[in-house]
């Protein structure tokens, strides 16, 4: 009798056939909760689905997933519809779903929820806390599992990337019960140890319950009071547990919470090439300007040569003394009518004034008589005389140290005390200026108000500035035709003497 055997593949072709018969199992609606839910790049959504006390692998193909509104996660309570039927290559039956609905929160995604709400109002996830990683970390603490493959990933990308930074192991337990105490510890002794810079928690990827020791309130706690940076690496990039939102830095897998740690020498060391090259082009650029700049202080060097500027300069000499004699034959020429002018005026002023001065003696001469001084010292009155003129008031007393006082029976000398007379320095007048008053003083003799001891007065005053006038003016023309002698010979003279 022959022994009937057969293949596994049968087997499991039976068993898939017998699944795919049953009218019961063609159209099934499942209510669980999703777990290990993984995204695949092609398109497919693979998970499971549990219940208190059992669970069932699930997947949704590219084409009914891209229909789908919702997005499914760890923890979230759903109810699917589909065909139960047996992966055969693995061995395994799973429903294939074709529809996905909510159906509430999960047990494990509330406590995750209400967990993650309490500590972000603590301020355990503000980003006033999160510090910066150092550039480059004299040692590396790893918080993993001894036996697992994340240890052996941040070693291989650290190693790659810079061989002189030392990885220390703390070994915990990531999984199961206990794991959370384990983790909490493992990082406060990391932190103990000397020179570690930089702390690595980690492990690899699994469901919502694997990871579950990293949602723990003790593991968040021991990272956010943890004196150093801490990298938290914990599952795949879709992974997020409570430990991500706490730590300074949240890396993807583990294999980038290296790559954040571990600066690679290649990219420092094409920096330093870079630096090197910019350094070499600012340097020859500076060289270079250096020099441009130096041509130009030669080019102006030059131009400052004295002998250039000694022949400039006799340039503007001489040609300003060809302006000063110019000025200067002006300024003579146009002074000389102005003084005969004066002269004129002056002695036609003196003849006039003598003469209604005269005629007015004559007319004045009884009404003077009248009113003669000497009449008035027979009621008692006195006159104070200084050399024959009187003084008409004690302003005028005042500046004259001896005077003399006439009574009708005789006269007294009288002597005054040694007084101070302050007077203000007069300023030196021009030339111009001291024609000017001349003018003035013929043009008030002229109009016939003065006085005649004051228009005396006055034409010696006018003659004899006229006369130290027509002195200045010949002495300029004499020095004028002296400069004009001097062969290169530079003379300054005053202002006085050039006017």
């Amino acid at each position: 009798m022959s022994e009937w055997v057969l293949e596994v593949s049968e087997v499991n072709e039976y068993v898939r056939q017998l699944l795919q018969n049953e009218p019961a199992l063609r159209k099934v609606r499942l209510r669980g909760e999703i777990s290990n839910f993984k995204r695949h790049s092609s398109g497919h959504w693979y998970f499971t689905l549990k219940d208190e006390r059992c669970r069932i692998a699930a997947v949704m193909f590219r084409q009914n997933a891209m229909r789908m509104s919702i997005r499914p996660m760890d923890g979230m309570s759903v109810i699917v519809s589909g065909q139960v039927g047996l992966y055969s290559e693995g061995g395994s039956y799973q429903i294939t779903c074709d529809s996905m609905r909510p159906d509430g929160i999960g047990t494990l995604y509330q406590q995750f929820e209400a967990l993650k709400n309490r500590l972000a109002a603590e301020g355990l996830f503000d980003e006033e806390h999160k510090r910066r990683l150092p550039y480059r970390p004299k040692k590396i603490a790893v918080v993993t599992s001894e036996t697992g493959a994340v240890l052996h990933d941040i070693c291989m990308v650290s190693r790659a990337r810079d061989p002189g930074v030392p990885l220390v192991l703390v070994p915990v337990q990531v999984q199961g019960a206990g794991a959370a105490e384990s983790i909490a510890q493992g990082i406060r002794r990391a932190a103990k140890i000397p020179e570690v810079e930089v702390v690595i928690v980690g492990r690899g990827g699994g469901s919502m319950e694997d990871l579950w020791a990293f949602n723990e309130e003790i593991v968040a706690r021991a990272i956010y009071d943890c004196p150093i940076p801490v990298i938290s690496a914990v599952g795949h990039e879709n992974d997020f547990t409570i430990a991500d939102f706490v730590a300074d830095r949240r890396a993807a897998t583990p294999s980038n919470a290296a790559e954040m740690a571990v600066p690679d020498l290649r990219e420092i060391l094409a920096g330093l090439d870079g630096m090197r090259q910019h350094l070499q082009t600012a340097l020859s650029q500076h060289l270079q300007e250096t020099r441009l700049a130096l041509m130009t202080l030669e080019k102006r060097l030059a131009a400052c040569d004295p002998n250039q500027r000694l022949t400039a300069l006799e340039k503007r000499l001489g040609g300003a003394k060809m302006r000063l004699e110019h000025q200067m034959s002006q300024r003579i020429s146009a002074l000389t009518p102005r003084l005969g002018m004066a002269r004129i005026r002056l002695d036609s002023a003196a003849e006039q004034n003598l003469q209604r001065k005269t005629e007015r003696l004559h007319r004045q001469k009884l009404h003077l008589q009248a009113l003669n001084p000497e009449a008035v010292l027979e009621r008692g009155y006195a006159l104070v005389l200084d050399g024959g003129r009187v003084l008409p008031d004690r302003a005028a007393a005042r500046t004259h140290p001896q005077m003399t006082i006439r009574f009708r029976d005789g006269e007294m000398r009288v002597m005054q005390p040694i007084r101070r007379v302050l007077m203000a320095a007069k300023k030196k007048l021009t030339f111009e200026e001291r024609l000017q008053q001349v003018e003035a003083l013929i043009a008030k003799m002229e109009s016939g108000e003065m006085p005649l001891e004051e228009a005396m007065q006055q034409y010696e005053a006018g003659l004899n500035a006229l006369n130290a006038l027509e002195k200045e003016l010949t002495a300029a023309q004499q020095r004028l035709t002296v400069l004009r002698q001097q062969s290169g010979e530079d003379v300054e003279l005053p202002m006085e003497e050039q006017q």
